[in-house]
């Protein structure tokens, strides 16, 4: 094939889709080549935490990027289901003695039905409606492991296993599961029922004409935001040992939406990308603590005005573009 066929090859819409999906693969085998790289650089203990919590944050963007990016659901109280993923394993590893890896069944069960408690009054709503109720159901969940005897009230758990004594066997663990855990949203993404979210974000009148189930649709991305919530709660009780209430404030879901945001509602990539900027950003600006969220708001003002679409979007926008 000559070089101006392989060109044209390319130019067409079905070479341009190859080509972002190989670029993209490159991309995720490089950076996790980079994150297996990390303990070998003389990095300490710190950085190592550091490092294992941008994992975990990733973990959590990538379940928000199936509510927002992937169905169109504004959810401004994602950090409802890290609080409850979190609490449940710290109850059941404290209080009842099971090991932390059996809590994980538990913890599954117990997100699945949060979000069909959470998801099903409220996603008969739309848009602004419907990120108001989600925002109270993340503070009331917040205040009631804040009164309840079982969560340790405002004290919260401690003494929580980890899942090892090695923090870079620990550091491993967390990149492998969160990893997955990206693979598998955006396996969920490319699916039949991942497609049906897309039509359900782009115009939900003409996906129920055209016989899609809205409801049970953003119900199952609910759900399964939920459950990747949950997950990563587990491995932020893990880490630190210990948890409580001031760790599942309304700023961490915002944190989160605007790592989705950043990146590129609906582009696993650019979550990915929008995680480790947004995870990072404080370390790199410790020294000027009081500034940092005037940063974050100028980041986020200058990616909107110069890429709307994030810095990674989902190939559908980059065609459209």
């Amino acid at each position: 094939m000559t070089s101006g066929a392989k060109a044209r090859g390319r130019g067409t819409p079905l070479g341009r889709a190859a080509s972002r999906l190989l670029d993209s693969k490159w991309a995720g085998l490089g950076g996790l080549a980079v994150a297996a790289l990390v303990p070998f650089v003389n990095a300490g203990q710190y950085v190592m935490s550091i490092m294992a919590s941008t994992a975990i944050f990733v973990m959590l963007a990538s379940g928000l990027n199936i509510v927002v990016g992937f169905c169109g659901l504004l959810d401004l109280g994602y950090v409802a289901f890290f609080a409850v993923g979190a609490y449940t394993s710290g109850v059941l590893t404290t209080r009842f003695g099971l090991p932390l890896l059996a809590t994980v069944p538990a913890v599954i069960v117990v997100t699945v039905i949060a979000g069909v408690v959470i998801g099903a009054p409220t996603l008969r709503l739309r848009s602004d409606y419907l990120a108001i109720v989600t925002l109270g159901f993340g503070e009331i969940i917040r205040i009631t492991a804040n009164n309840l005897e079982v969560t340790g009230g405002p004290s919260g758990i401690y003494g929580i296993p980890g899942l090892t004594g090695d923090l870079v066997v620990f550091y491993y663990l967390t990149v492998v599961i969160a990893s997955l855990a990206v693979i598998g949203a955006s396996r969920l993404g490319r699916s039949r029922l991942g497609r049906a979210w897309r039509f359900v974000r782009e115009d939900e009148d003409a996906a129920e004409a055209m016989g899609v189930h809205t409801y049970r649709v953003k119900l199952a991305a609910y759900i399964a935001g939920a459950v990747w919530g949950g997950l990563a709660g587990v491995l932020f009780a893990a880490q630190l040992s210990a948890i409580s209430p001031g760790s599942f404030t309304f700023l961490r879901s915002a944190l989160v939406l605007m790592a989705v945001v950043l990146g590129g509602m609906g582009s696993t990539p650019g979550v990915v990308i929008g995680a480790i900027v947004i995870s990072l950003l404080p370390e790199v600006l410790r020294d000027f603590a009081e500034y940092q969220f005037f940063a974050f708001g100028v980041l986020l003002i200058i990616v909107m005005l110069v890429r709307p679409q994030g810095l990674w979007p989902h190939r559908s926008r980059e065609a459209s573009s």
